[in-house]
């Protein structure tokens, strides 16, 4: 106990010192995790005064500025108008040229089984610094910082994530680092890629604004993004040196309307064959050659707009899993719908989301299983997973998983969420494939958060109960969490 107590002090203490003698960060883009900007972005967007794209993090600060600087907020309601405001000021403070930094405290006796697009941190501590800056061609950003995910049994593992060095080239940004990733309209998962895992070393593009082609022909297609990267699989690996792509294109043809398609895939690697311009142009269905390559194909589709009046979305994403996808694609899907109700200051949004990763053999053959698909491979033992997370469903395989959250900011800027999950995580017909448990388990999770900002710091308060734990644990378990973010 006395070692456990050091070690906490040690790192509360560094990162306190940091924090005292040491404003906002300055980034290119709106990074994945911040679940207030993300209520704002979709509130106004589903309430016709902005039209950016909102399922494909990290976000262009500069497609947001411009959207927002073009805004009719005439006769709009007071909940519209301060989302707008708030929305405004983080993007113009965020995006300003110049130099910032931020110290990072993050603890608890549990992390949370369900990791969303808010979640908190990944194991039971984690402290980082990290330096920022913010130009018109170049922006990086140097973070350092430590995690455990046992405190006192197993050693703390170095943190660079959030490093980044990034070069805007016309209307592109050229990017290398550890960055997150959210693809996906999901607000609780995303089942491709999402930042469940820790962020791998990476290089990659993608464009600099989102605001529609000035060509004619790709006019139609409204506000689009593109994006793709390059990362490599390090760490405790079961198979090293295997590498990972992704590339993503999201379109808005329509008001309210935006689609997106994806693509992973691991190749090359220890004991595989490495060609990987050959395999990447000839599996685009993933079929021709399955021993090379462990890929996954997704498409998802959110619309939304006022419905009498009221704000609301409703998005549905579905992602298959190798082979080819008439013959046998191995799919999961996501469903989810949110409604901003009407408040005396601010809107409650509520949204009802659902997750199924016991993947069906071909789309929509609901009543043709395949266990122990999703996330795996015969060829690539690792799966689709990271440092011991899956890259995207955070109950990883052969899991279904049904949320209800609400989100309200109040005049303030404080951000309140309070969230219930119902969970069945892994399957009696593959029990020792799935990552979180070593058994089937079946539970309910009771979530609430508070985000408290108090001058120029953040303090995230959360707590939680359960009434099941993920095997070989049992029984009701209890959880609090504490995050300090301290901008210098």
């Amino acid at each position: 106990m006395p070692t456990v107590f050091h070690g906490r002090a040690a790192v509360a203490a560094l990162a306190f010192l940091f924090a005292s003698v040491l404003s906002v960060s300055a980034s290119p883009w709106a990074e994945a995790g911040d679940g207030q900007l993300r209520a704002d972005l979709e509130l106004l967007q589903a309430a016709g005064v902005i039209h950016d794209l909102t399922v494909q993090w990290p976000l262009p600060w500069q497609s947001l500025i411009a959207d927002l600087d073009h805004a009719n907020l005439a006769g709009e309601p007071a909940s519209v108008r301060a989302a707008a405001e708030r929305l405004l000021a983080k993007a113009q403070a965020s995006s300003a040229p110049g130099n910032a930094g931020a110290a990072y405290l993050d603890f608890t006796n549990r992390p949370s089984v369900v990791y969303g697009f808010d979640g908190m941190g990944r194991g039971d501590g984690q402290a980082q610094l990290s330096f920022e800056h913010n130009g018109d061609v170049f922006s990086g950003r140097v973070s350092l910082g430590a995690i455990t995910n046992n405190f006192g049994s197993k050693p703390n593992k170095i943190m660079p994530d959030g490093t980044y060095l990034s070069l805007h080239l016309w209307d592109v940004r050229l990017y290398a680092g550890y960055l997150d990733h959210w693809w996906g309209p999901g607000e609780i998962t995303a089942l491709q890629l999402s930042n469940n895992a820790r962020p791998m070393p990476q290089v990659g593009f993608a464009r600099a604004d989102t605001a529609p082609s000035s060509w004619p022909v790709l006019n139609w297609l409204g506000p689009w993004q593109f994006e793709f990267f390059l990362g490599r699989l390090d760490g405790p690996q079961i198979q090293s040196n295997v590498d990972y792509s992704a590339a993503r294109l999201t379109v808005s043809p329509f008001e309210g309307l935006e689609i997106g398609v994806a693509k992973t895939e691991e190749f090359c690697g220890r004991g595989h064959p490495c060609a990987p311009l050959r395999d990447y142009f000839r599996n685009i269905d993933f079929s021709n050659h399955p021993d090379n390559v462990n890929g996954e194909g997704a498409i998802d589709i959110k619309y939304s707009r006022k419905l009498w009046d009221v704000p609301v979305q409703a998005y549905v994403q579905m992602m298959n899993e190798d082979y080819s996808w008439v013959s046998s694609s191995g799919s999961s899907y996501l469903a989810g719908a949110s409604i901003f109700v009407p408040m005396a200051d601010n809107p409650l949004k509520l949204t009802l989301e659902y997750t199924d990763t016991i993947a069906t053999k071909t789309p929509f053959s609901f009543d043709n299983n395949i266990y122990g698909f999703t996330y795996t491979n015969g060829q690539y033992l690792d799966g689709m997973r990271y440092r011991g997370r899956t890259l995207g469903f955070s109950l990883d395989t052969d899991s279904t998983l049904m949320s209800l959250q609400g989100s309200w900011s109040d005049s303030d800027g404080r951000f309140y969420e309070l969230s219930v999950h119902h969970a069945t995580i892994a399957s009696s017909k593959a029990p020792s494939v799935n990552v979180v448990t070593s058994a089937p388990v079946l539970l309910n999770m009771a979530e609430a958060r508070v985000s408290l900002p108090w001058q120029s710091l953040r303090l995230d308060l959360a707590g939680r109960i359960q009434d099941d734990q993920p095997r070989p644990h049992h029984g009701t378990a209890a959880a609090v969490e504490v995050a300090l973010r301290a901008p210098f």
